[in-house]
């Protein structure tokens, strides 16, 4: 059973940093798009970025450009989403999802997703 495990949330003060991981099992996701959403308390769950199958390619919201990095190992079947400077507004759960094809944004393109790990920014 395929399986996507996040990790690495926490609290941090705003313009601290953070690195989530997203381990897959069950099965590799080496041929799969991989992203990153986020929803926060009484909002819909929003897309932050996503890589492509090889890494060659990202995309990410405008609110987070410059500031948040996605990269994966598929070596180790890992995806990670390195924040920097991190905001109040940034304070979600943070899943991170796969998908087959083409790096998308769009949420039901997503065909696996992890449980979320949260993350709260303090001011």
């Amino acid at each position: 059973q395929a399986q996507l495990v996040e990790s690495g949330g926490g609290l941090v003060q705003a313009g601290g940093s953070l690195r989530l991981s997203c381990a897959a099992s069950g099965r590799t996701f080496n041929s799969h798009a991989m992203g990153w959403f986020r929803q926060a308390p009484g909002k819909e769950r929003e897309f932050v970025g996503a890589i492509s199958w090889s890494g060659g390619s990202t995309y990410y919201v405008d609110s987070v450009k410059g500031r948040f990095t996605i990269s994966r190992d598929n070596a180790k079947n890992t995806v990670t989403l390195q924040m920097n400077s991190l905001k109040p507004e940034d304070t979600a759960v943070y899943y991170c999802a796969a998908k087959y094809g083409a790096i998308s944004s769009a949420r039901r393109e997503y065909g696996w997703w992890g449980q979320g790990t949260q993350v709260n920014v303090s001011s």
